[in-house]
């Protein structure tokens, strides 16, 4: 994991996650792509002409700028390496294109929590990036002086269509020296008996050599109280979850859970792709 994106819109939100990006930037030795989405209408935008026939564009280009300049400054980003992209597309598919030329391996964005995510980052596109991204998307709630992982919560239905997003959240748990918490949530809705529960994990468990973890069932009203009310219980610093990408959540998280997770959960969350 060598190269990180933080998509900003120079919010408090969206600091906090390049905090978190500076200090996992320090200790593994990454370079940060900070990017910057200007929303202008796309007609009006024409790419083959140079922004400068645009005098708004060229405006809040030089207004990005500015406030990357500033940025830069701070002394929690001092001697890491930072590119700074400012881009004209619509958030999501600026974050995509950002991370397919640059080959991205993690997107770390801000949340402002249970009220939603910021401006920049809002509704239909935080969702996008979180249900679509081809790599993992780290969503950070608060500012954290350091961030430190001893229990990381991975919940899953444990199907076997769920065991290479696994396989990336231990990859991503081994950098943070972190033990893994594999939960199965058991709802009245969504009824599975213990045994077979068990047995589900079992498969995860014989497909990797990873030993830093725990086995957990746990009964809930429905499954996104369920994985938050457990990361309480055991202090929690992270949960992770898979996704389906374009064909939707997984069947475990099945309509808004990612999302709804991603919205109200106080912990960081981070989603992988299967």
């Amino acid at each position: 994991m060598r190269k990180l994106l933080v998509p900003t819109d120079f919010s408090d939100q969206a600091e906090n996650a390049l905090k978190v990006a500076a200090q996992f930037a320090r200790e593994h030795h990454c370079e940060i792509y900070l990017l910057h989405i200007l929303e202008i209408p796309l007609q009006e935008v024409d790419p083959l002409n140079s922004y400068n026939d645009l005098p708004e564009a060229m405006f809040f280009m030089k207004l990005a700028h500015n406030r990357f300049e500033k940025l830069l400054e701070k002394p929690y980003l001092k001697g890491l390496t930072i590119h700074e992209t400012v881009d004209f597309h619509e958030i999501f598919k600026g974050i995509f294109h950002v991370c397919q030329k640059n080959e991205i391996d993690l997107i770390i964005m801000g949340s402002n929590g249970s009220s939603g995510l910021t401006e920049m980052l809002i509704g239909s596109n935080t969702e996008k990036v979180v249900r679509t991204s081809e790599i993992p998307v780290l969503v950070i709630k608060k500012e954290h002086e350091a961030f430190t992982v001893k229990d990381f919560v991975f919940a899953s239905d444990f199907k076997n269509e769920s065991i290479p997003s696994y396989k990336k959240a231990i990859e991503f748990a081994k950098k943070l020296n972190a033990k893994i918490h594999l939960l199965m949530v058991n709802t009245p809705n969504k009824f599975i008996t213990t045994e077979s529960s068990k047995r589900r994990m079992k498969i995860f468990e014989e497909a990797s050599d990873f030993s830093n973890y725990t086995t957990n069932i746990f009964n809930d009203v429905n499954i996104e109280k369920g994985i938050m009310n457990f990361a309480q219980s055991i202090d929690a610093q992270l949960i992770g979850m898979s996704t389906h990408g374009r064909q939707g959540i997984s069947h475990f998280f099945n309509g808004s859970i990612s999302e709804d997770l991603v919205n109200h959960a106080k912990r960081p969350v981070i989603t992988f792709k299967i």
